[in-house]
């Protein structure tokens, strides 16, 4: 039997140049699961005003964050599909695919089903929280990819893995770069969704944002809660560090529009944290497994420089799991699994 996998992350512009930007902020929102209003609006709001005047600023992000070999996101997804491919053998074929831009998620597709004739298809988000906004648009490209043809392959779908202890001991190793204790609070910092999102998730309509401390305890009405999951990935990573509940917050950056998003921000998080005395800010964060925008440049750089210019003396980012070869171990593992 030969297997396919697709090892699938978000996507990033093709270039750090203004129309590279634009053409992936369109692909980008215009889905319905990431921008979850009516297809007119939709279009109006994406077509007619964030691509258009957010391209420009976002450019100049990407700019500070490309290197010499590319996007982050892409390298360390490549580094991660080399070694998974080393890891499994030839009875495996691996491939890296963005849902927006490339390498394409269709093409990586068609490839493992024309070409290498798999047998069985592992679709593995590298996303550790489900949310309908990134794993569950992966799950739903895949099988619209998948109505074009009349024999399709077994597929597995692998949902989440927000606490898989393997993954937990590369994100605690690379902390311990740092002496943790020494700092005077810890965040937890994931990428937010709007309020509304979470909320669809909870069958029930009685427990997302109405029972106390909703997300803490995973129960069957939010099992499959972003803000849920990311809440129990921040508990396992502390409780291997040794941390009080008193000595870290779970927060959520990134926000776009009025609407409200997962709370707390972690912009206000920080400006709270320094109006209480606090000096040395340590920041995770474990909904990215590879740097990117929103670790390298809006924490290691915007809120680290304003934390620094309102007295703050460190804010410091402890590194994503990247291309460490305990996380490629991990990986492969979860495959075999599945």
């Amino acid at each position: 039997m030969k297997i396919g996998v697709l090892l699938v992350n978000l996507g990033t512009p093709d270039g750090p140049e203004r129309s590279a930007v634009y053409r992936y902020l369109k692909q980008f929102l215009l889905d319905r699961r990431v921008i979850d209003i009516s297809w007119l609006a939709r279009n109006l709001l994406v077509r007619g005003i964030i691509a258009p005047f957010r391209s420009g600023s976002s450019a100049k992000l990407y700019k500070r964050l490309w290197t010499k070999e590319g996007s982050p996101i892409k390298y360390h997804g490549y580094a991660l599909q080399k070694g998974v491919q080393e890891q499994l053998g030839s009875s495996y074929v691996i491939e890296l695919a963005m849902r927006y831009q490339s390498p394409s998620l269709e093409l990586a597709v068609n490839k493992l089903i024309l070409k290498d004739k798999v047998d069985k298809i592992i679709v593995f988000p590298l996303f550790p929280q489900y949310a309908s906004a990134t794993t569950g648009s992966i799950h739903d490209e895949v099988m619209r990819i998948l109505r074009n043809y009349d024999l399709i392959p077994e597929i597995k779908f692998v949902n989440s893995y927000p606490t898989d202890s393997r993954m937990i001991d590369v994100i605690v190793n690379h902390a311990k770069v740092y002496d943790v204790k020494s700092y005077d609070h810890i965040l937890f910092s994931y990428h937010g969704l709007p309020q509304r999102q979470l909320r669809k998730g909870d069958p029930s309509k009685a427990h997302c944002l109405k029972v106390e401390n909703c997300c803490s305890v995973v129960t069957e009405n939010n099992k499959y809660c972003y803000s849920a999951q990311c809440h129990q990935t921040s508990f396992a990573i502390a409780g291997k560090l040794g941390l009080q509940r008193s000595d870290f917050t779970i927060c959520f950056q990134s926000r776009l529009g009025k609407d409200p998003w997962a709370q707390p921000y972690t912009s206000e998080t920080i400006e709270h944290l320094q109006h209480g005395g606090a000096k040395k800010i340590l920041v995770f964060s474990p909904a990215f497994v590879a740097d990117c925008l929103e670790t390298t440049i809006e924490i290691g750089y915007e809120y680290k420089e304003e934390f620094i210019q309102a007295g703050g003396e460190a804010l410091d980012l402890v590194a994503s799991l990247n291309d460490d070869p305990a996380w490629i171990k991990a990986v492969s593992e979860m495959i075999l699994e599945n």
